[in-house]
């Protein structure tokens, strides 16, 4: 079994929570593909997602999140920023967004971009995706030229999924989307810099409630991971992620649709429990007529 990582890779582990806090709360693309081809499908529909973050119980960020969602388009905003003992080490901070267009629930061009910036080092990315597959992406700083690290081929940057677009999970069927079923998928992603595989496994259900916004059962899916390309395999943060197995995901579901996206993710650090929550969920979908779906004008 991996060792924990040691104090030099630990403010590393760190700043990639802040990043998570950005790419976990996603809802954007999932989304839009339901609401055009799901009945009743809304026109519009909002969601508001305010998260916190925690580590061994201490708080350490928090992120905000945004999406609207109308007919053949999509746009997505969040932002988040250490807080308190984390701030004064890292000051990080950071915004995500993603818009894109779609057709008949496939999409057709999306737009992803995130820049996280520390008190030393700024971190940014943008990648263009077609039908699924990376048409172009660029990562500053560029990726280094370490001999140990495994490429990303062309193969790997097909059929993938940003990770915005990867926390937003449709159920498909019928009745509620608060089921075992929700958690039986493989989630393909590209960041722009690394290309890894999540995946999921049911575990149990549970209940939640938020301060504002959603309560009511929650869908609890284990979840693992593995790099494929993009990184290097001695990096100890890589291999202690590989080697967790008490990772999990909480799902809850978007009012009027069959998306389930996550309400708490949590996992275990060489430090304590990180565990990052919905303080706020609150989503709703304006119903509207067939011909308004259709493009037309609702009178």
């Amino acid at each position: 079994m991996a060792g924990a990582p040691k104090k030099g890779s630990l403010v590393l582990a760190l700043r990639q929570m802040l990043r998570s806090l950005l790419l976990l709360p996603l809802l954007p693309l999932l989304l839009l593909l339901l609401l055009l081809v799901a009945p009743p499908a809304p026109a519009f529909a909002q969601g508001r997602l305010h998260y916190l973050v925690t580590l061994a119980g201490i708080p350490i960020g928090k992120g905000n999140w945004v999406v609207e969602v109308m007919d053949g388009r999509f746009s997505a905003a969040a932002s988040g920023v250490t807080t308190g003992l984390m701030r004064v080490l890292t000051k990080g901070e950071g915004t995500s967004a993603s818009h894109g267009t779609s057709n008949d629930g496939d999409p057709l061009t999306a737009v992803y971009a995130s820049t996280v910036k520390s008190r030393k080092q700024t971190d940014a990315v943008r990648v263009t995706l077609d039908r699924g597959n990376v048409k172009e992406f660029k990562a500053d700083p560029p990726q280094d030229h370490d001999k140990e690290r495994v490429p990303v081929t062309a193969e790997q940057r097909r059929g993938v999924l940003d990770p915005m677009t990867a926390s937003l999970m449709r159920v498909p069927g019928v009745g509620s989307t608060i089921v075992p079923e929700a958690c039986q998928r493989t989630l393909s992603i590209f960041d722009g810099r690394i290309r890894y595989n999540l995946r999921l496994a049911f575990k149990r259900m549970d209940k939640v409630k938020a301060q504002k916004g959603y309560a009511g059962p929650v869908v609890v899916c284990s979840i693992y991971f593995s790099p494929l390309g993009g990184y290097i395999p001695s990096r100890l943060t890589i291999r202690y992620l590989e080697a967790q197995r008490d990772m999990e995901v909480w799902l809850a579901p978007i009012a009027g649709t069959r998306v389930v996206v996550p309400f708490r993710a949590q996992g275990p650090t060489p430090i304590g429990e990180a565990i990052m929550e919905a303080t706020q969920f609150v989503t709703e979908a304006t119903p509207t007529t067939r011909a308004s779906v259709n493009g037309a004008k609702a009178r």
